[in-house]
């Protein structure tokens, strides 16, 4: 009867003493061997910097049609929205008077002309008679001066009908610019006149077309401390990318044309101006784009994946970093630019640092880790394999000692 109550307990103990050397064989290598993380190793490369700035599109040449006579409109030659060429026909204003004085101008001149002429042959008879005495001197000067004041009434009465027909031409309005002209602000029959305010059409020239951006003032002394430094080398001749307001890029880059010579003092900034080819009018006057715009191409640049950094409650950044001797070590970062998913580094890491990306919420500083290379096959650990073997080999004898001591007992 004893014996057959021992039996049951000495198993249960047994059963018990195997199930917790199995846990502690499964607990002890993971307590003693290195971490497992993932690292990219640092490499020296030239980049190009780029910035994005806002902006706004600006047309190439813009002229506004305005009257320079007075008069009733009498038709309008052009369909609004429309591309005009320069000298083409926009407006007729009634040009009756005008035509009116043109001839009149005209006729002026054929009188000063017939005028002169008849003074021309008085003054060459006069002279062959004060050749033989025949007149006086007196005589002589007053024809020769008639005959120069002839020529010179000439002379004005050209002026007032090259005056009358430029007056003429004013009443036919003609596109100053090629381009593309809005609406009308007048209908025929209308009255307009020299001095009015407002344009009758506006016409802009919309290819190429201009994208006038604002950078901040701060940036572009930094720029040119790094110029200054040797550490950019100076690239203006880069594209300029143009993102319209959805997100899309423009299938045409601009170039970078000029900045201005003077900050803004009421934002800071200074702006820039880029040309950019507009075939398709796709860029209208006044929509808002995004320019990526070069700054200069720095050799030697380190970049670093933003996973690897961190940034605590005050702002500064740092990153984990396998030594030499195969454990953390925690480097303070600085960093000043995103380029795409990395971070520009300016101060705490250079090429050929072991950066862990991955594996960072498993270690503590000074904690020795295996180091696996990002994108390469992990290395698979030898300890955890060799502890399950044994482990097995225990539990495969503690029962098979168990009924041998329940017997002896």
């Amino acid at each position: 009867m004893l014996l057959s109550r021992i039996r049951p307990l000495a198993l249960s103990l047994a059963i018990a003493a195997i199930v917790a050397a199995c846990g502690g064989g499964d607990d002890q290598p993971q307590q003693q061997g290195p971490g497992q993380v993932t690292v990219v190793t640092l490499k020296a490369e030239s980049v190009s910097l780029t910035r994005e700035l806002p902006g706004r599109t600006t047309a190439f040449l813009v002229a506004e049609v305005r009257p320079q006579v007075n008069g009733i409109v009498g038709k309008r030659l052009f369909t609004e929205g429309s591309l005009v060429t320069e000298g083409q026909p926009l407006y007729q204003i009634d040009d009756a008077s005008y035509r009116a004085q043109s001839n009149n101008a005209r006729a002026q001149l054929a009188r000063a002309e017939a005028t002169a002429n008849a003074s021309k042959l008085s003054a060459a008879r006069i002279t062959e008679l004060a050749k033989v005495d025949a007149v006086s001197k007196q005589d002589l000067e007053n024809a020769i001066a008639a005959q120069k004041q002839a020529e010179a009434d000439v002379g004005a009465a050209k002026a007032s009908l090259d005056a009358a027909n430029v007056t003429l031409g004013y009443a036919r309005i003609t596109a100053p610019i090629s381009g593309r002209i809005g609406k009308s602000s007048v209908t025929q029959g209308a009255l307009v006149s020299a001095a009015q305010t407002e344009a009758l059409a506006t016409v802009q020239q919309l290819d190429p077309i201009y994208v006038d951006l604002t950078q901040s003032a701060a940036e572009l002394l930094q720029l040119r401390r790094e110029l200054a430094a040797g550490r950019l080398q100076d690239n203006q001749t880069l594209p300029v990318t143009i993102l319209l307001d959805d997100g899309s890029t423009f299938d045409q880059q601009g170039t970078l044309e000029f900045s201005e010579v003077s900050v803004d003092p009421t934002t800071g900034s200074y702006g820039l101006r880029v040309k950019v080819a507009n075939p398709e009018g796709v860029l209208m006057p006044g929509m808002y784009v995004r320019a990526v715009i070069g700054g200069g191409v720095r050799n030697g640049a380190v970049l670093v994946p933003m996973q690897g950094i961190a940034r605590d409650a005050k702002g500064d950044t740092s990153a984990m970093v396998v030594n030499k001797d195969g454990k953390v070590e925690v480097r303070p970062v600085k960093v000043s630019r995103a380029l795409g998913d990395k971070w520009l580094v300016e101060d705490g890491l250079q090429a050929g640092d072991k950066v862990i990306v991955e594996g960072l919420q498993k270690i503590a500083p000074d904690m020795p880790v295996q180091a696996a290379e990002k994108g390469s096959e992990p290395a698979r650990p030898a300890a955890p394999q060799a502890a399950a073997p044994a482990a097995a080999s225990a539990g495969a004898a503690a029962p098979a000692q168990a009924p041998a001591g329940t017997d002896a007992q």
